[in-house]
């Protein structure tokens, strides 16, 4: 357990560090050096290929032939070696000794060699100095493994910090165009509301220089040349510009006590409607077909027939604002 702990402390899961003293006999430092190479797999390891060990001379069961051999040639050797003890266990690749079978798993495992045999060659024990030496290396590659771990770490936070600002920049600058957008729409929209008005009040102007011509010829004065209207030529970016389609429009009643009345009304609706909205407003109780007023427009000048109360607001042009006028009719 206290292999276990150790291992645990420099970082290693409990499980992997059981299975590693496990598979090196509790050997804690090949423990360590087992898990520094094989920490990133996942347990149990499978597919490990047990190593093949091949018995040499000391084994059990020797043939009849190899005990005649034996017995004829007693000068070879004075010992039985059948007696002989089996110390170790000895890799063919690279010439390592290993006491268990537990150890050669673990170094087959580590580095592919897979020709072992027995040996009656002892492991001597490594000496404190080889113990301390082993140590200061795995606690070297201990470091090293944490200093890249660390680094790797960094790295990464890096690049999701990178990720995020720049997913931030992304973000703003979407914003700031659609902003920009609408910006311009706004203006383009006001430059266009300005030349429409703009337009309108040239056309009534017209149509009051023409009033006062059509008076001046009737009075038998000559008339006042009339200046053509100035026409403003609309910008290159607004010709495209389909005018505005206005739903409704917005009516200035003027009644004849002085006092004004303002309703909105839908463009389609007849001009019958805003004189029934003023009888109402008067308090006056609507007779079909008797009409105590007339109605009639400044600018330009126009009284309206009976004719005109069947027409819509919009043939009348009327939108999208407009200014009638009340004026009673003489008893």
């Amino acid at each position: 357990m206290d292999g276990v702990n150790q291992l645990m402390e420099m970082g290693f899961l409990k499980e992997k560090a059981e299975y590693a003293l496990k598979i090196s006999n509790n050997n804690v430092e090949q423990a360590m050096e087992w898990l520094l190479v094989h920490n990133n797999e996942d347990l149990p390891i499978e597919n490990v290929v047990t190593p093949v060990i091949k018995p040499e001379t000391f084994t059990e069961g020797k043939t009849d032939e190899s005990s005649k051999t034996a017995e004829e040639s007693p000068s070879t050797s004075t010992e039985d070696p059948s007696n002989a003890e089996v110390k170790s266990i000895k890799c063919e690749d690279c010439n390592k000794l290993f006491r268990s079978q537990l150890e050669v798993e673990f170094h087959a495992t580590k580095s592919g060699h897979m020709n072992f045999s027995e040996s009656t060659e002892e492991k001597k024990p490594l000496t404190e100095e080889e113990k301390k030496q082993q140590l200061a290396l795995i606690d070297e590659k201990i470091k090293v493994k944490r200093a890249e771990r660390e680094k790797r770490e960094k790295e990464e936070a890096l690049e999701r910090e990178k990720l995020r600002i720049k997913s931030g920049k992304d973000m703003t600058e979407v914003k700031r165009k659609m902003e920009e957008d609408e910006m311009k729409k706004i203006v383009e929209e006001r430059k266009r509301e300005k030349q429409e008005e703009k337009a309108a009040r040239d056309r009534v102007r017209a149509q009051i220089e023409a009033d006062k011509a059509a008076r001046r010829l009737k009075a038998g004065l000559e008339p006042t040349p009339i200046s053509p209207p100035t026409i403003v030529q609309p910008v290159q970016q607004f010709v495209a510009t389909p005018p505005k389609d206005y739903k409704e429009t917005r009516i200035q009643i003027r009644l004849p006590n002085g006092s004004t009345l303002i309703e909105t009304f839908n463009k389609q609706e007849q001009l019958a409607a805003v004189r029934l909205f003023v009888q109402l407003k008067q308090g006056e109780a609507p007779i079909p077909g008797v009409f105590p007023f007339s109605m009639m427009t400044s600018f330009p000048r126009k009284v309206f027939n009976d004719e005109d109360f069947e027409k819509s607001l919009e043939e009348l042009q009327l939108v999208p604002s407009a200014t009638i006028m009340v004026t009673k009719n003489a008893s």
